[in-house]
């Protein structure tokens, strides 16, 4: 009955999504300088978003230069030629929007969420500071103050953040996914003007951008403004390609870090392809089956039924190069590193050599249904969601079979995977606690 309740449920999601918009309904075009900009019509509210996916992240820095890209998702709301400092946040705020921007590893995105009848005024504010920033001297002190505070605070405050930076660092040796988003400290002490600027000229032109829009607006009317406003701007030389490939890990790798903390932390972390991958929906699937909710493999054995974590989690980041699948744990009161991993390590024994049962991936098939579709529901998510899978998958389009991929995976698939990529030779293990006691390096 119950397989019955979740067949059904699967159903009604992809005939919810079909009944939302359709592929055909988005709309792109692409400006003479290069940029592409898709439009998504949605009249249901008077309201409209602009997101603008930057093709840039921390994996076009090296070291001398780690955490520019994020450092400029702050330097754009500092001032550019026609809105100087503050206006920009004050004339979108005095039009109805607000905004907010966010760096990964692979992108630089901005979002502006107004009243469709602001529409020129986000061109025009959007065009001014992407074709001129002002990289003022004492601004850039001023935001470079900011970061520094930023990543202190931050490694201070997450022992996750504190564990992960030097999980990264050592299961990658060449790419430079091998450092954290926010950069290096001495980095952000060093940076020059003439750094951003070069950085700036490189990456922020506009033939290495992707504009989404959704919303109240029409596909004309977002074509007028983008020539208007966004089409004189001019396109710069194609940015280098990161061509560094990672070498295949010969041998498991691990790194102690002490940090005064309540109990033991522990991360498990393994390399798998990119997002483009056939094997990604397995993967992403399986990730859900780990540490999705409380009923999930992870948290059921760690924290359930033996009491050797207060909490866990799993994480596979969107990714144009092959990166890390990532498993977390935080270790119950008297138990140790070893205890900890060794517990997360026996799930992951168990689905290699078990798998799983067909309830269980048909539930957790379910959630990523629900999950996907309530991305939807709003054109925000429907902006980020489009742009997302124009970027990683390499056409939006993509995000209207997601529904079809996820079905598709089956119980052999999740036991393939599993034992592909969660090998011993293949492993990074991390582990945060107070002191210098000796780790069991046993584990299968």
């Amino acid at each position: 009955m119950k397989k019955l309740v979740f067949t059904i449920l699967a159903i009604q999601c992809i005939v919810l999504l079909n009944a939302q918009s359709k592929a055909e309904d988005v709309k792109s075009f692409t400006l003479a300088n290069g940029m592409k900009v898709m439009v998504l019509e949605d009249h249901s509210i008077p309201n409209a978003n602009m997101y603008l996916f930057w093709k840039v992240g921390s994996r076009n820095e090296y070291p001398g230069i780690t955490g520019l890209s994020h450092f400029f998702e702050h330097m754009m709301f500092n001032g550019s030629k026609k809105y100087g400092p503050k206006l920009f946040d004050r004339t979108m705020e005095a039009s109805g929007g607000s905004n907010n921007a966010y760096t990964t590893e692979n992108v630089t995105v901005y979002t502006d969420w107004f009243p469709s009848s602001s529409l020129e005024t986000i061109f025009d504010l959007e065009a001014d500071r992407i074709g001129n920033l002002a990289l003022d001297p004492k601004m850039v002190e001023s935001e470079r103050g900011v970061v520094l505070s930023e990543r202190s605070t931050g490694l201070e405050n997450s022992n996750f953040r504190n564990l992960s930076e030097e999980v990264k660092a050592t299961a990658f040796f060449a790419h430079p996914y091998r450092w954290s988003v926010i950069g290096y400290e001495s980095d952000i002490k060093n940076w020059t003007i003439e750094d951003l600027q070069t950085y700036f000229d490189t990456y922020y032109a506009p033939n290495n951008a992707v504009v989404v829009i959704s919303g109240d607006v029409t596909l004309e009317g977002v074509k007028k403004l983008a020539k208007q406003y966004f089409e004189p701007i001019s396109s710069k030389a194609t940015p280098r390609k990161v061509h560094t490939v990672e070498p295949e890990q010969r041998g498991e790798k691990r790194v102690m870090v002490h940090k005064p903390v309540s109990t033991p932390n522990v991360l498990l972390a393994y390399h798998v392809p990119e997002t483009k991958h056939p094997d990604y929906y397995a993967l992403d699937v399986l990730n859900s089956i780990l540490s999705n909710g409380k009923s999930s493999k992870l948290y059921s054995y760690l924290v359930d039924e033996n009491q050797l974590a207060t909490s866990v989690f799993s994480y596979m980041p969107e990714s144009f190069d092959p990166n890390l699948f990532y498993i977390y744990g935080v270790a119950s009161q008297d138990v140790n590193a070893s205890q900890l991993e060794a517990g997360m390590l026996s799930v992951l024994d168990d689905v290699m050599e078990n798998g799983i049962t067909a309830k269980e991936l048909q539930k957790v098939k379910n959630q990523k249904l629900m999950e996907f579709y309530q991305t939807l529901e709003t054109i925000d998510g429907k902006s980020n969601t489009l742009g997302t899978y124009e970027l990683y998958f390499g056409d939006y389009k993509k995000m209207y079979t997601a529904p079809d991929a996820y079905e598709k995976v089956t119980v052999e698939d999740i036991k393939r995977v599993a034992k592909i990529y969660f090998t011993k030779n293949n492993r990074t293990v991390g582990v945060l606690q107070n002191n210098e006691l000796e780790i069991s390096t046993d584990s299968k």
